[in-house]
């Protein structure tokens, strides 16, 4: 039990730090209860989907600036696929839009892999690609979602016998993180694919002459990170019932988030549960700035602030870390 918290100490202090958070935010605004946490959850959601893409691939000694692009992408093609179609025609939808995100995620790791240009010059490239593709795919916003689909991140759980005063605390929108990373992440973490993102992180060319094939993994890493980037365009359609063509303000959220949570901007160490409790850190932030009236304009520069300075500090871990 001590060996595993001091494995997971970053992880636990960001608990501990998201805790505080809540308690100072019910002090600002005494009424913030069930209901406020499930809106926080549901506007969390997909900032926690490109942190988990962003994450994969960090941790394979890459970074992915087209993140934000590709959840647009398969937004208004998710959108596009159920609009005025039946409920069942989402059980085709959705598979197909993670294959589409797998493929574009995997199309990055492809040319950085043939053309061994900087991975942050391929994907800046690609994001401008993908920018024009959602807009050809859907001009504006619009679109659909299947009903059951769009319950999946609203309200919350309701299980017979269990207090609705504690099932009201777990909404659905956080159901829906823990499942993606149970069936994702922790297979993925224990496979020898797994150990083969963690090793080209750590050090390709240890890796290559260990026998690891370094091209392969990274292709798959950024597919992966293309299949949890797919998830976030999802939620997107489902949290609004359409698609929207412009990507959002995901990028530096997810870059900030992966250095917050305790992943090594150079790749190979840390995992994906500590980035994501910093998503909900810093949306929490944004609450209490929002509960304390501050001027909107001002949250979003001190957001800025917060991020920039998140990243900074990563990298200049990571030049710290590339010295020695």
């Amino acid at each position: 039990m001590i060996a595993f918290s001091l494995r997971q100490s970053w992880v636990i202090g960001l608990v501990v730090l998201f805790v505080a958070l809540f308690v100072i935010t019910r002090f600002i605004q005494p009424a913030y209860g069930a209901r406020d946490f499930a809106s926080l959850t549901q506007a969390a959601l997909p900032y926690a989907f490109a942190v988990a893409a962003q994450t994969v691939i960090v941790l394979a000694g890459g970074i992915d600036l087209s993140i934000a692009a590709m959840m647009a992408v398969t937004s208004v093609t998710a959108a596009l696929l159920m609009k005025d179609q039946s409920a069942a025609s989402a059980l085709y939808a959705v598979p197909l839009v993670l294959a589409f995100g797998f493929a574009l995620g995997a199309l990055n790791g492809i040319l950085i892999t043939i053309s061994r240009v900087p991975d942050i010059v391929v994907t800046l490239a690609m994001m401008f690609v993908l920018q024009g593709v959602a807009l050809l795919i859907l001009p504006s916003p619009g679109g659909g979602a299947a009903d059951w689909l769009k319950a999946l991140v609203v309200g919350s759980l309701s299980v017979p016998g269990i207090p609705e005063s504690v099932s009201a605390w777990i909404p659905h929108a956080l159901l829906l993180v823990v499942i993606a990373v149970c069936v994702v992440w922790i297979p993925l973490k224990r496979s020898q694919l797994g150990l083969s993102i963690y090793a080209i992180g750590s050090s390709e060319l240890a890796a290559f002459r260990s026998g690891v094939p370094v091209a392969r993994t990274r292709i798959l890493a950024y597919g992966i990170g293309g299949i949890f980037a797919a998830l976030g365009g999802l939620t997107l359609t489902m949290s609004t019932g359409i698609g929207a063509p412009i990507p959002g303000p995901y990028l530096l959220a997810s870059v900030a988030a992966v250095v917050l949570g305790g992943v090594a901007l150079t790749g190979g160490r840390g995992g994906l549960v500590g980035p994501i409790v910093a998503v909900f850190v810093l949306r929490l932030v944004r609450t209490d700035l929002t509960l304390l009236s501050v001027d909107p304009n001002v949250t979003t520069i001190i957001e800025g602030v917060i991020m920039v300075t998140v990243v900074m500090f990563g990298a200049l871990l990571a030049m710290q870390a590339r010295s020695t």
